[in-house]
């Protein structure tokens, strides 16, 4: 018989939860974009609520479906306020909804910004342990959120040796946030603040890129070196120009090429979409093209796909059930004799 009581888990029970996972994290997010290059998901474009009087701020709504041994439907609900950072409060705040599969019927609400952060960290760091062709003794961060902070962290369970960082924000107040966090978290990493964004493309081979542009602002990689890696996981801060003179590997070509991403306007700029070389899954399973240029800068542009949250949200549920965390709320959903009684 289904259940209809509802689980539901707050953010303290998933930041309990995921705490030291990063691993099982990197592991569904593989499986999961796995499956999704099989096909066995179901994937709508995700849809945003904007507001006439606001144009930096938005609400997603990310539905997916999963099979593969998930075997979950579910949507993401986040929200992305700029403004918020200048209130002192966070950027983005999400919910999550999974459903069975058999009934459709919702059985867990959780906090979602936490699964939504570590699912981005999880697909830029695989991709970089995949298109990064050696061993990184340090990291450009260009942004300095919570976003690049996991990546950070993801990064570092990758490669657990990596323990230099160099990084650059607009505020200098939040990036010496990030290196005063990262020195409370692990005493042997070492952030270097750097106060130029050109400064952070000369340093290291592998940049990730993780800010609250809404247009491209850097206009030139010349201070790349030759074959770098550009983790770009908030996807408008390139000129459409160096996604044309870059290597490009996407999470999803369709979805990735739409919201006026900087891989959308390199399409707009010339017509097709011939100058993207593949997607992630193609790589994890060695489908995608030989990379034409060995010396291109490569530029993963992940537009963030709901099957991914899933499979982290799916990795909570069990374990809260091995935990017995979170609070169920009995009868959610109203019974056959209560939907009679209301006719």
């Amino acid at each position: 018989m289904a259940s209809r009581d509802l689980l539901t888990l707050n953010g303290d029970d998933v930041r309990v939860l995921l705490e030291g996972r990063e691993p099982q994290v990197i592991e569904a997010i593989s499986a999961a974009y796995k499956a999704h290059g099989r096909g066995d998901s179901s994937l709508p474009h995700s849809l945003f609520l904007r507001f006439p009087a606001d144009e930096r701020s938005r609400i997603i709504a990310l539905p997916a479906y999963l099979g593969d041994g998930f075997g979950v439907a579910g949507m993401k609900w986040i929200s992305s306020f700029p403004a918020n950072l200048e209130k002192g409060l966070e950027r983005a705040s999400a919910v999550i909804i999974l459903n069975s599969a058999q009934t459709g019927w919702p059985q867990v609400m959780m906090e979602g910004s936490l699964v939504s952060a570590k699912r981005t960290a999880a697909s830029a760091s695989l991709a970089a342990l995949h298109l990064n062709k050696e061993l990184p003794d340090a990291v450009g961060i260009i942004g300095c959120g919570p976003i690049n902070f996991e990546v950070t962290r993801f990064l570092r369970t990758v490669w657990p040796s990596l323990k230099s960082f160099y990084a650059f924000d607009l505020s200098a107040e939040r990036a010496e946030q990030f290196k005063q966090r990262w020195r409370r978290l692990h005493e042997d990493v070492e952030v270097e603040v750097i106060t130029e964004l050109s400064t952070v493309l000369r340093a290291t081979k592998l940049i990730s890129i993780a800010t609250s542009a809404s247009t491209p602002h850097i206009f030139s990689i010349s201070e790349c070196a030759p074959g770098s890696t550009i983790l770009h996981v908030s996807l408008r801060d390139l000129s459409p120009e160096i996604i044309l003179s870059s290597d490009n590997v996407v999470d999803d070509v369709a979805h990735v090429s739409r919201a006026q991403t900087s891989i959308h306007l390199a399409e707009q700029l010339i017509g097709d979409r011939e100058f993207i070389r593949g997607t992630l899954a193609e790589i994890l399973e060695g489908t995608a093209p030989a990379k034409k240029d060995p010396q291109a800068v490569t530029v993963f542009s992940p537009f963030g796909l709901g099957v991914l949250d899933l499979a982290v949200a799916q990795l909570v549920v069990d374990l809260a059930s091995e935990q017995k965390r979170g609070t169920l709320l009995q009868n959610f959903l109203p019974s056959t004799d209560a939907n009679e009684k209301s006719a």
